[in-house]
């Protein structure tokens, strides 16, 4: 029986929520944003508390994001909640001029990022979130395992007074982190200890790390898992550190190759200690048609292709 059959799965957009009502309840500063999207981002139970500290402006997510930071600049503590692909792909220059290089606490919350949307396709998939913010500077970019860390991630981000973009995962997902596992910047959480090779995972792919890990265990291999919640700034320690004590490196995500957690790791590896490495993630392509599971599977986003890619990297086949 594999990890994830033996363990219920969550949605962290409940959580998330909960976090949000939790915080607002203790600070009336805290104000929601959204963009026609009270559903989705399960802002509805926010909405029936606090009438008069949701916005909502309407499909126009320059807009969204324009008006977050003249909140914050007004000292308030914007959490703006968006479908990922719209949020990042439509209000990339707000989010770069008027939240990060203005300074300005907004918590950009992307909803449902990766490929949530399923059959919706690739016009609704975000897989270039992570690549698009991660290059912007002074902009912490986190991505929880599950609900545990969805909500620490919530209390991090509205207490930390710095802008940042929370992807809130929409992928239902067991719950992976302990409860006295860290959370803070530039800080990995290792999950499981491993001398061959290091399995770095972020968001959804975690728990399918640690089922590969389990079963690669059983056949004697030994993998460390390490969870990598911020993407930036990242834990450059915990990767050299891998690079040095196992043999090499397999980075997991539900994003494009093209810049997200692999790219990040693999600059640490080739500059600081240089090692093998795969990356798995979406290649540059558009995805099929088919639902989330069928997807991630398809691209190898799974426990059997975290598997694969371990063996391979020993040279196992």
């Amino acid at each position: 029986m594999t990890v994830t059959e033996q363990r219920a799965t969550f949605d962290s957009r409940q959580a998330f929520a909960e976090e949000l009502i939790s915080l607002a309840r203790e600070d009336e500063r805290i104000v929601a944003v959204c963009n026609d999207s009270v559903g989705s981002s399960n802002l509805v139970a926010f909405r029936k508390e606090f009438p008069d500290r949701l916005v909502n402006v309407g499909i126009a997510e320059q807009d969204l994001v324009g008006v977050a930071a003249g909140l914050a600049n007004a000292g308030r503590i914007p959490f703006v909640c968006a479908a990922a692909p719209f949020l990042t792909g439509r209000a990339l220059e707000q989010i770069k001029a008027d939240v990060a290089y203005s300074e300005a606490h907004v918590v950009l919350c992307g909803q449902s990022p990766g490929m949530a949307y399923g059959e919706l396709g690739p016009t609704h998939h975000s897989i270039e979130d992570l690549s698009w913010v991660r290059a912007i500077a002074g902009l912490d970019v986190i991505v929880p395992a599950d609900p545990v860390q969805t909500r620490a991630a919530v209390r991090w981000a509205a207490a930390s007074g710095r802008p940042s973009y929370l992807r809130v995962p929409r992928f239902k997902v067991p719950v992976v982190t302990p409860g006295d596992a860290p959370f803070e910047p530039g800080r990995a959480v290792l999950l499981q200890d491993g001398d061959d090779v290091t399995v770095i995972a972020i968001g959804s792919l975690t728990s399918r790390a640690l089922e590969a890990a389990a079963r690669l265990r059983a056949d004697g291999v030994s993998v460390r898992v390490l969870n990598m919640p911020f993407l930036a700034p990242m834990d450059e320690d915990a990767v050299i550190t891998a690079a040095r004590e196992t043999r090499g490196i397999v980075t997991a995500e539900e994003a494009t190759t093209s810049g997200g957690l692999g790219a990040a790791v693999a600059s640490v590896v080739a500059t600081r200690h240089p090692s093998p490495m795969r990356i798995l993630g979406v290649p540059r392509v558009f995805a099929p048609t088919g639902d989330t599971a069928f997807l991630l599977d398809h691209f190898g986003l799974s426990a059997d292709g975290i598997v694969a890619a371990v063996r391979d990297l020993l040279g196992h086949g």
